[in-house]
């Protein structure tokens, strides 16, 4: 049974807001490439992985790739599990 499956928050909530945190550090907009090779560089489980690989080519600000990342995790019903990100 997967993290996500049982709907208590796993060891990596709050991971994925680690991750936009980090790509927006010094920057106002990320590329989807960026945003998969720090998900990859940082470890996430698949699950987490996976909703970052969902996001479609582009350039994002740091509100359009929350929004994003929100709608895949909530289509999930992964929020209480991994958490969303702002």
């Amino acid at each position: 049974m997967s993290a996500a499956s049982n709907k208590e928050k796993s060891p990596y909530y709050g991971a994925l807001q680690d991750v936009v945190d980090a790509l927006f550090a010094d920057a106002k907009t990320v590329r989807r490439l960026d945003a998969v090779l720090m998900a990859e560089s940082v470890d996430l489980p698949d699950d987490l992985r996976e909703i970052v690989e969902l996001l479609p080519p582009g350039t994002y600000t740091r509100q359009r790739l929350c929004d994003q990342v929100n709608s895949s995790i909530t289509g999930h019903a992964w929020g209480q599990v991994y958490g969303t990100v702002e």
